[in-house]
């Protein structure tokens, strides 16, 4: 163990945050706050069989949004698209305006608007780990109601039954 490291860095399980607020899903079903992104999965106005992978960079504040098979968002043009705006506010609803901020290391004035507060420009990435762990997300939820431990899930420590 190093005394430099945080607590919770120095075991082998993190804790899981409850949301802040819960969340309806059917406009965005997924969002996380991973590999240095605010990412998720954004449900199309137009087409329920489409859905859109946004993102937005922590630091530099680049954006991208794209079809879950890399075909460009039309209302990406120079600024931030609706499905990014539904993204950022699912986030703050999952997560809080102070914690998505600081992981985007972003400056919300007393407005409290974080999609102002980011300055950056479209930079496509790819779409596809993004989707990747949503549609791993949705194969738990096709899985028979249990509390038998799962064989992929084994290195989770198993803890309070609660």
């Amino acid at each position: 163990m190093s005394a430099d490291a945080p607590a919770w860095e120095q075991h082998s399980t993190a804790r899981v945050v409850s949301p802040v607020q819960p969340r309806k899903l059917a406009k965005v079903p997924f969002v996380e706050l991973a590999d240095g992104r605010l990412q998720g999965v954004v449900s199309s106005g137009s087409d329920i069989e489409r859905v859109y992978v946004s993102s937005v960079t922590a630091g530099t504040h680049t954006y991208d949004c794209s079809t879950n098979n890399n075909r460009p968002c039309g209302g990406l043009y120079g600024a931030p698209c609706k499905h990014l705006r539904l993204l950022v506010d699912e986030a703050v609803t999952q997560y809080g305006l102070d914690r998505v901020a600081g992981y985007l290391r972003a400056e919300v004035g007393d407005d409290g608007d974080l999609i102002g507060a980011l300055g950056g420009g479209v930079e496509r990435t790819s779409a596809a780990m993004v989707f990747s762990r949503f549609l791993r997300h949705l194969a738990y939820l096709e899985l028979p109601g249990t509390t038998a431990p799962l064989p992929e899930l084994h290195w989770f420590p198993a803890g309070e039954a609660r």
